[in-house]
């Protein structure tokens, strides 16, 4: 990760839901099923990432963890789904980005006894294997609002022998700098590097400008690596539809207030497009 990072904060991806969703992904359709079902749309998704300009772009396989799987009857897939997702990007990346493996919450909630941390365990650590398999240059936990949940997926990614990034969503609170389970960056920061992780930071949940001084309190509290990947702003209803309103130009103009608050990182997440990394590119470039 240091020599990744010496030359300066790198660009990593945007958003892939909203994108899917542009190509036809119908509500309720699990995205990680076109890896077999769509990969060519898949691929397609990835390089155009590459091609705008991320040095590190993610795996469609965000929701393949066991326990999600389950729920739409798939989970005798979860190897299939998890080595396509690598191989997709890979392809796409053809030498010329980072593939990341993407790992996503399993979507039950521990402190209510929907699942144990047993079941978590299992669900992250097969998750996991099967990614390393396929040899990604490293496994991104994210999207994240319960630490405990994040801890225990860090640990099954870290004993894969890659490196991990783990991301925590802040969208709670007054100033929206605490999850929804209402840890703060000073916390997350802590148990997330004792559980293993190499880079630390978040996404999705808000606007890019909140992120700043989520980011720097992030800095402040460890020395590990700052990864951030911020929404398109906070969506709104349009005629029935979700829209997110910030303008690719918008997002990268608080790009150098997150690299002045520590960010090594920099991306997007829901709503942003290829356009969006452009932009962050000539940001970061600037």
């Amino acid at each position: 990760m240091e020599q990744l990072i010496a030359g300066g904060p790198v660009v990593t991806d945007g958003a892939w839901g909203t994108q899917f969703q542009a190509l036809g992904l119908t509500p309720g359709e699990l995205a990680d099923t076109w890896n077999v079902s769509r990969p060519g749309l898949v691929e397609d998704v990835a390089r155009s990432y590459v091609d705008a300009g991320s040095r590190v772009i993610l795996t469609n396989t965000f929701r393949s963890n066991r326990i999600t799987l389950e729920a739409h009857g798939l989970a005798a897939q979860t190897a299939e789904l998890n080595l396509a997702g690598v191989r997709i990007s890979q392809t796409a990346a053809d030498g010329g980005a980072f593939v990341f493996a993407s790992m996503g919450p399993s979507g039950k909630l521990l402190m209510s006894g929907e699942v144990t941390e047993e079941q978590l365990a299992g669900a992250f650590e097969e998750q996991a294997q099967a990614l390393a398999a396929g040899r990604p240059d490293a496994i991104v936990i994210e999207t994240m609002s319960d630490l405990a949940e994040a801890v225990i997926a860090v640990r099954a990614a870290a004993a894969t022998g890659l490196p991990v990034v783990a991301c925590m969503v802040f969208d709670t609170g007054r100033n929206k700098d605490r999850t929804m389970m209402g840890s703060t960056p000073e916390q997350i920061a802590k148990e997330l590097a004792e559980a293993g992780a190499d880079v630390i930071g978040s996404n999705c949940g808000q606007g890019i400008e909140g992120y700043v001084p989520v980011c720097r309190r992030l800095k402040a509290a460890t020395d590990r690596p700052i990864w951030i990947k911020a929404n398109a702003g906070l969506p709104e209803l349009d005629a029935g539809k979700t829209v997110y309103t910030t303008t690719a130009a918008e997002f990268a103009s608080h790009v150098p207030a997150l690299i002045e608050a520590g960010a090594s990182f920099i991306g997007g997440c829901c709503g942003t497009t290829p356009e969006f990394i452009r932009a962050v590119c000539q940001a970061v470039r600037g």
